[in-house]
């Protein structure tokens, strides 16, 4: 497992770390579905395609959050397995999952926030944390 939850006052956090670009974004997807979902409880009956581009790792992540954020809240998706191809400035990604019910939603994010947000690349790879309003 590439990441951790992190206690935190009124907000939702979780640091995640990737040998490479990829294995973050997988990490943080996870972490992110594993945060507000109850995740074993999804089926794999929808397939969501997702392309997403910016000029830097930090923006392209945020990105990336946010569209999972966005078909949460107008599509009520959550992924159970994701599978993405990802360089520093674009990656294009596979969610399967399902539509989330109240019984399935452990809490409901409001919003990915830039608190103290970065990402940072080092001999192991790259590491952020992640505080996502609640």
């Amino acid at each position: 497992m590439g990441y951790r939850f992190i206690d935190h006052t009124a907000d939702v956090a979780f640091e995640v770390w990737g040998k490479d670009v990829k294995e973050l974004i997988e990490n943080a997807t996870l972490a992110f579905y594993d945060a507000f979902v109850h995740v074993e409880k999804l089926d794999k009956n929808r397939t969501v395609d997702l392309s997403i581009e910016a000029e830097e790792v930090d923006l392209l992540l945020y990105k990336w959050l946010n569209e999972l954020l966005y078909l949460f809240d107008t599509e009520f998706f959550a992924a159970r397995e994701v599978s993405v191809n990802a360089s520093e400035f674009k990656v294009e990604g596979i969610l399967i999952g399902s539509r989330v019910t109240r019984e399935i939603v452990k809490l409901q994010p409001k919003a990915i926030t830039m608190h103290n947000y970065r990402v940072e690349k080092g001999e192991g790879g790259y590491r952020t944390v992640i505080v996502v309003d609640i």
